[in-house]
């Protein structure tokens, strides 16, 4: 019989509450009878900014962690796309949900897409892997780093700071500020980040009935898309210092896998695709790792290390 309680830790921001209320939501339904309580944690990256500037993806999970391990939570929800590819020693990912929208959005001021911004025009953004994808189709852009949460880079757009800012999709669509979004920018032009549009939920590796719970969660597909789009980025050693781009789906029974690395500069993109059958997911992964790291990728990463 598992826990007739759980706390799930959580960031404070808008979004973090959203996800860590939207999966307790679902335990609720899966496990009626189960209270589900939520436990906010400040962590590093909400006090320093940008994790590429900042020491990583760990910046937004090593305190929720910590709590994890020291049983003041029982689990703990995060955009995947924060999670170091390498977990906390004592840690598992337990589930992971139906995932949303993997694709990048721009938001512009006039509804422009990318293709018909005009020449020179402002774009914000403080990824480096969107910095590279952007500057390689768009070189004439002025890109601008653009801080803060959802809220905030909308009005940066609103306000003239910026002429358009590059954002994920699910974080607009959670919080219901789709009708921003002036084009889903597909997968073939801007690859998205590992693990863009899933949500982690991440338990203590011993504490097996918190884990049972959990996976009346799991999607099957999500799961599998992850497991391949981290094993790319284990593989390669990347992190949210990198430009490192990743995202799979599963087609006519084929797992598809498309990576790349670059340059912020956009002068160097490698860009890469296998395909399999989903049970390879990992072997996959690490395949098209080794075919970018054939072609150069690891001298481009040494860079940033």
């Amino acid at each position: 019989m598992g826990p007739d309680r759980v706390v799930i830790g959580t960031r404070g921001s808008a979004l973090a509450l959203w996800q860590a209320d939207h999966v307790a939501a679902l335990l609720r339904v899966a496990h009626p009878s189960l209270v589900v309580e939520r436990s906010i944690i400040v962590t590093t990256g909400d006090r320093t900014g940008p994790a590429w500037e900042a020491g990583g993806k760990a910046v937004w999970v090593k305190e929720i962690e910590a709590a994890l391990l020291a049983s003041e939570i029982d689990l703990a929800v995060h955009s995947l796309k924060d999670v170091p590819a390498e977990l906390a020693p004592g840690l598992v990912l337990a589930a992971i949900p139906l995932r949303a929208d993997a694709r990048d959005a721009l938001v512009s001021r006039d509804g422009a897409t990318l293709a018909r911004l005009p020449t020179d025009a402002r774009v914000g953004t403080s990824s480096l892997r969107r910095i590279c994808q952007v500057k390689a189709l768009r070189p004439d852009l002025r890109l601008e780093a653009l801080r803060g949460n959802l809220d905030t880079r909308l009005r940066k757009v609103a306000d003239g700071m910026v002429d358009a800012a590059i954002l994920a999709c699910a974080g607009l669509d959670r919080l219901g500020l789709s009708h921003h979004i002036a084009e889903r920018i597909p997968v073939e032009s801007m690859l998205p980040a590992i693990g863009q549009g899933a949500l982690a939920i991440e338990s203590r590796e011993v504490d097996q009935s918190v884990r049972l719970l959990c996976r009346a969660l799991a999607d099957e597909e999500a799961e599998v898309t992850v497991m391949a789009e981290r094993a790319l980025l284990g593989r390669l050693g990347a992190g949210c210092r990198t430009p490192v781009a990743g995202t799979a789906r599963v087609h006519e029974g084929k797992l598809e896998l498309w990576g790349l690395v670059g340059r912020p500069d956009g002068a160097t993109l490698l860009r890469e695709h296998v395909a399999g059958p989903p049970s390879d997911a990992q072997a996959l992964g690490w395949s098209l790792a080794e075919a970018l790291l054939t072609r150069g990728a690891d001298r481009i990463l040494a860079e940033f290390r």
